[in-house]
């Protein structure tokens, strides 16, 4: 499977957001990350769907959109009629989640859920086959530019063997300190989706930095894929 690089926005230049995103797009992105953070779930205030219908008439890219809210039933709903087309909540927020992922289906989005980094993979134990993608946090959520925590290098393989050994096509997503000198092991332990913020917007050439990612991680098979 095609491993995927999700460049968030959340580190972009947003004086002029619409160039950064099609700069990204033009450098080789495969999906567009969009951080929503509400300030109580987590200690910042971001983005809404405004900001995601703007985004919209900027790129055809998948538009991903990760809820860190605390009630985002409610605004599920607008967050796909701006034009999501992936939406993930979390896991730690929701208190129906069957009932969430289906609210995002049935607006015609991927739903995902996230797990933050102590949270465990049993979160997932009746809902993971109704998943069209799974987000593992290897930072704890609210700001960009931290440090990849180790640990999450076991979850992402105990989870690519739980989705093997089901003969799920569930994708494992990863958000957090991905860069250059990461993702190689992140996409080793069974990674297919990459969610890098200021090491892509941070960096002078956005294909170049691209580039070397899809390198790093060109030919990688997680062993829990190839059992």
């Amino acid at each position: 499977m095609k491993m995927l690089i999700a460049p968030s926005i959340l580190s972009a230049d947003f004086a002029r957001l619409g160039q950064e995103i099609q700069a990204v797009e033009k450098a080789g992105a495969d999906w567009i990350h969009v951080d929503v953070m509400d300030g109580h779930f987590v200690p910042n205030i971001t983005l809404g769907p405004i900001t995601v219908a703007a985004a919209r008439k900027v790129t055809s890219l998948p538009l991903d959109v990760h809820l860190m809210i605390t009630d985002p039933d409610q605004f599920i709903p607008e967050f796909a009629k701006a034009g999501a087309d992936l939406i993930s909540v979390h896991a730690e927020t929701c208190v129906h989640l069957h009932r969430t992922v289906e609210l995002i289906r049935s607006h015609g989005c991927r739903p995902g859920v996230v797990l933050n980094p102590a949270t465990p993979l049993g979160a997932l134990d009746w809902i993971l086959d109704q998943l069209d993608f799974v987000l593992l946090m290897s930072v704890n959520p609210g700001f960009g530019g931290q440090s990849f925590i180790d640990s999450a290098l076991e979850k992402i393989l105990v989870l690519k063997q739980t989705i093997v050994r089901q003969g799920l096509s569930t994708l494992i997503q990863v958000d957090g300190g991905v860069n250059q000198q990461t993702i190689g092991k992140i996409a080793a332990a069974g990674t297919d989706v990459f969610v890098a913020g200021s090491a892509i917007f941070g960096s002078p050439d956005y294909a170049q930095t691209i580039s070397g990612f899809k390198g790093a991680i060109a030919g990688i098979s997680s062993p829990a894929a190839s059992n």
